[in-house]
């Protein structure tokens, strides 16, 4: 049985023609021919790889005039994404390659034609990797379209002003913007009232905390401040902001959120059964502490793991968010997959350490054997 291919989930003929059968209705390309060539090329490509290949197939059969290219472009499009959902509405990834045409064909002679376009296109499907050839190509005119963005009437285009202004967007090009150049962008759109928005600026500041976390927490208590989003929108904000640095034990993290980094803990334990296993096998965690006087726990684990060369790398999971009881002992257990052939990571044989950490602290280690 083979395996599930995304590649072939998001670009196949069906897609292609999707894609293709709105320009063959409209006259301007034959879209049989058009799918019949990108179908017999795609099958040894990657996604990546597919997304250029239509984009260029594109670019041979559309208009050579760049805007006659928009005109049969906005003529082929499907109709917006529905503007009354509010969250996970990702659009057809098919539209991805109109965003490399655009790349292609309009970022020297027709920026303010290009960005129109990829204002249209992000209503079908998010531009976030090819706005990021014009905040690099055109820096200063791009971050101020975005501005305005910000406050668009389409929650997609409201989106793209943040995720694309992203300084660490997964398989995005890096781009030359500052955290000046975000913060009056992630301003404006900390208060809107889409969760997809709202989770772009989110992890926007999550990207923003790994360098420079007491910007990102100052900003957080002014819109704590202001009270112009809902308390209960803006504490998932927080919290979803700050995860890694929550993770990392930032004291300032720690306090923004209402965790005490030096809260008194007693009798901490943690342990790993079996205590010696194979790479590929399933243990469970067990820990337990108390809080003699209480108070708000953030409760991970922390395994030191070891790398190929002897040394070891500590990696953070989530155990448990809760409120202490003083005095109260408090177990936590959770099962841990050390799975073989991670893509993420490779495991290797020998001796672990496994930590308790609480809020942000480490109270509590043993050893175990990972073979």
């Amino acid at each position: 049985m083979s395996g599930f291919s995304l590649k072939d989930q998001l670009f196949n003929e069906v897609t292609v023609r999707t894609l293709a059968v709105p320009f063959g209705a409209a006259g301007v390309f034959d879209a049989d021919r058009f799918v019949a060539r990108v179908v017999a090329a795609m099958p040894p490509l990657e996604l990546k790889e597919r997304i250029n290949l239509i984009a260029d197939e594109l670019i041979g059969v559309l208009p050579n005039d760049f805007p006659d290219t928009v005109m049969a472009i906005k003529a082929s499009l499907p109709p917006p994404l529905d503007p009354t959902r509010t969250d996970d509405d990702f659009g057809s990834f098919i539209y991805a390659p109109l965003g490399v045409v655009v790349e292609k064909q309009g970022i020297e002679d027709h920026l303010d034609l290009s960005l129109d376009l990829l204002e249209d296109l992000t209503q079908r499907f998010s531009m976030e990797f090819s706005i990021r050839a014009f905040l690099n190509r055109w820096p200063n005119e791009t971050v101020k379209r975005m501005n305005a963005w910000a406050h668009h009437e389409n929650y997609h285009v409201r989106r793209l002003a943040s995720e694309g202004l992203r300084p660490k967007l997964p398989w995005g090009k890096s781009i030359p913007q500052t955290t000046s150049d975000r913060l009056p962008v992630l301003d404006a759109l900390h208060v809107d009232s889409t969760r997809f928005v709202t989770r772009s600026v989110a992890n926007h500041l999550n990207d923003i905390a790994k360098r420079e976390p007491d910007v990102v927490i100052d900003l957080l208590d002014n819109w704590i401040s202001k009270g112009q989003q809902d308390r209960k929108e803006l504490d998932w904000m927080r919290r979803h902001a700050l995860r890694s640095l929550i993770k990392e034990g930032h004291s300032g993290a720690m306090a923004h959120l209402g965790h005490d980094a030096k809260i008194a803990i007693d009798a901490a334990e943690v342990t790993i059964t079996p205590d010696t296993l194979a790479i590929g096998e399933k243990a469970e965690i067990t820990a337990s502490f108390t809080a003699p006087k209480g108070g708000p726990i953030i409760a991970d684990y922390v395994i030191d793991f070891v790398k190929s060369n002897g040394s070891s790398a500590p990696k953070v999971f989530k155990m448990k968010v809760l409120q202490a009881k003083p005095d109260v002992e408090i177990i936590l257990k959770k099962a841990h997959l050390f799975k073989k052939g991670a893509t993420t990571f490779t495991l290797y044989p020998g001796v672990h350490r496994i930590s308790l950490q609480i809020n942000g602290r480490i109270v509590a280690s043993s050893q175990f054997v990972l073979s």
